[in-house]
C-alpha cells in the first residue's frame, strides 16, 4: 500500500508559507508516494490548487480530509488542536513545531501515539545541510531584515557624490552573525552601507570580515570558548556582558540601523539594547528586532508592530521568512524532500531510529519520549521491575540470615571455624573474631572484603 502524505494549509497567525510545492509534489510521487494537499495550502505563496493538481497531488477541501489515511504529515507551524487530536496513531508529524515554546501541543503528540519530528533539531552536520530548514529560513530572513529597514530609514544606504553635495552612507550594525546575520552584512554591504557586526562566536570574526563588516567584539578567554559544539551560542557570564555591553553602547550612539538577529534555542532570547541605548541614537534611526517573537533583543520592541520610541524606528515584524513567502516555501519544501528521502524507501517509511539525523530532531513516538528535553525518556516498566525484584530479594536475605542462628543453634561453632579460616587467608590479625556470634562474623568477613 503506497505512503499517503498530507499537506496542510497552515493556520497559524502571520503565517503564509506552505510545506510542499509542485515539484517536490512530484518527486514525491515518483517516489511510489501519494499527495492529499488540502484546498489554497499554496495560495500565499501563490500556488494554486490546479498548479498541485498538474504535479499529482489530490485536493481536499479540509485538513481532516487531508490527514485521513496519512503516514505522513507536512506543516510548517504546528496545526490547531482540533486537527492535531484527529492524526491517526503512528502518524509521522514533521514541521518547524518550536518544540520548547508548544510544550502542550507535545503533549498532545505524546498522548496520541504522533511521532514529532522538529525541522529546527536537525543537527549542523555535513550530511544533513540541505535539511537544515532553519539556515535555509534564516537566510531569507536576514535578507528582508535589510529591506524593512531601508523602507523606514529616511536616507539612502550608499555613499552618493552629485553637484548638489555629497551624501554620507549609512553605517549598520547586525548584532549576532549566524545565518540571519551574515546575510544581513552581505545584503547592507551590497547596498552600499559601511557594515559593522558582532558575535559572541570566536569563528564570527572571520565570516564577518570575508564579508566586508568590521567585527566588535571584548576578545578575552571566554569569548574564545563561548560556542557549542552544535555551532550555537552559549551564555555569557554576567561579567562579560558588561563589558561587551560597554563597547556595544558606544558602537550603537554612531550607528544609523541596527539589526538585531541573537538567539538561544530554548531560551529568551538575550537583551542587546536597552532603553539607554536607544536613546544615544540619533533621531531618524532604525532598529530592526528579528528575535521579537521571543522576548526581542531591544527592550522596546514590540511583536508584530513597528513603533517610534525616542526618535528612533523599531521594527519587530513576526515570521520574517513568511514575509518572502514564495521563497522560503519552496526552500522548506526542498528541505522536507531531501529529509523524506532518508526516511523513504520503496514508497513506505523505513525510518533508521540510530541514524544520527533522526535522532537529533525526534521528540516523541508510540507515545514515549525520545528526547530528555521534553519528557523522561526512561521505561517505566525496566524501573518497576527493578523496584519488585529489591523488595523480594531484601527481605529474603534478612530472613535467611535470623533464621539460621535461631533454627539450628548448635551450629554457631561450625560458622565461627569457617569465618575465621577465610579470615585468616584474608587477613591474617582477625583471630579476635571467633568468639563472635555467627551472623557478625559473616557480616565482618563480608566489609572486610569488600574493603
Amino acid at each position: 500500500m503506497a505512503l499517503n502524505i498530507a499537506v496542510l494549509k497552515e493556520s497559524a497567525q502571520n503565517e503564509k508559507r506552505v510545506s510542499a510545492t509542485p515539484e517536490t509534489v512530484k518527486k514525491y510521487i515518483a517516489a511510489g508516494a501519494k499527495v492529499q494537499v488540502e484546498s489554497g495550502a499554496g495560495a500565499y505563496a501563490h500556488i494554486s490548487d490546479d498548479a498541485y493538481k498538474d504535479a499529482g497531488a489530490k485536493i481536499v477541501k479540509s485538513a481532516e480530509e487531508a490527514i485521513k489515511g496519512a503516514g505522513v504529515v507536512l506543516c510548517v507551524q504546528f496545526p490547531s488542536d482540533a486537527v492535531l487530536k484527529k492524526i491517526e496513531k503512528g502518524t509521522l508529524l514533521i514541521g518547524l513545531l518550536s518544540p520548547f515554546a508548544n510544550k502542550a501541543a507535545l503533549e498532545i503528540c505524546h498522548k496520541q501515539n504522533i511521532t514529532a519530528m522538529a525541522m529546527e533539531m536537525v543537527p549542523r552536520i555535513s550530511r544533513a545541510q540541505s535539511m537544515d530548514a532553519l539556515s535555509s529560513q534564516s537566510n531569507l530572513a536576514g535578507y528582508k531584515a535589510v529591506l524593512d529597514a531601508a523602507e523606514y530609514y529616511g536616507h539612502a544606504f550608499p555613499l552618493m557624490m552629485t553637484a548638489a553635495g555629497t551624501i554620507p552612507p549609512a553605517k549598520v550594525f547586525v548584532m549576532g552573525a549566524g545565518v540571519a546575520g551574515l546575510q544581513a552584512i552581505a545584503t547592507a554591504k551590497r547596498l552600499g552601507a559601511i557594515v559593522s557586526a558582532t558575535d559572541v562566536r570566536p569563528a564570527a570574526k572571520e565570516q564577518v570580515e570575508s564579508l566586508g563588516g568590521k567585527f566588535v567584539a571584548v576578545e578575552d578567554d571566554e569569548f574564545k570558548q563561548a560556542e557549542t559544539a552544535g555551532g550555537y551560542a552559549k551564555e555569557m557570564s554576567a561579567e562579560y556582558k558588561k563589558k561587551q555591553a560597554a563597547l556595544i553602547a558606544e558602537t550603537i550612539s554612531k550607528q544609523d540601523i541596527i539589526i538585531t538577529t541573537a538567539l538561544i534555542p530554548g531560551r529568551p532570547a538575550p537583551k542587546l539594547v536597552d532603553d539607554a541605548m536607544v536613546k544615544s541614537m540619533r533621531a531618524g534611526s532604525v532598529i530592526v528586532d528579528m528575535a521579537v517573537e521571543t522576548g526581542g533583543n531591544c527592550t522596546l520592541a514590540e511583536a508584530g508592530k513597528v513603533v517610534v520610541k525616542h526618535g528612533v524606528t523599531i521594527i519587530g515584524h513576526a515570521n520574517m521568512p513568511s514575509r518572502l513567502a514564495a521563497d522560503s516555501s519552496a526552500l522548506y519544501a526542498k528541505n522536507l524532500l531531501n529529509l523524506l528521502n532518508l526516511l523513504i524507501k520503496d514508497g513506505a517509511l523505513a525510518i533508521d531510529w540510530e541514524d544520527e539525523i533522526v535522532k537529533g530532531m525526534s521528540i516523541c513516538k508510540d507515545g514515549a519520549w525520545l528526547n530528555e528535553a521534553f519528557g523522561s525518556t526512561a521505561k517505566p516498566a525496566a524501573k518497576k521491575a527493578e523496584a519488585k525484584a529489591e523488595v523480594k530479594t531484601e527481605p529474603k536475605a534478612d530472613a535467611k540470615a535470623e533464621e539460621k542462628p535461631a533454627a539450628k543453634p548448635a551450629a554457631k561453632k561450625a560458622p565461627a571455624k569457617k569465618a575465621t579460616s577465610t579470615a585468616k587467608k584474608a587477613a591474617p590479625k582477625a583471630k579476635t573474631a571467633a568468639p563472635k556470634k555467627a551472623p557478625a562474623k559473616k557480616t565482618t568477613t563480608t566489609k572486610k572484603a569488600d574493603k
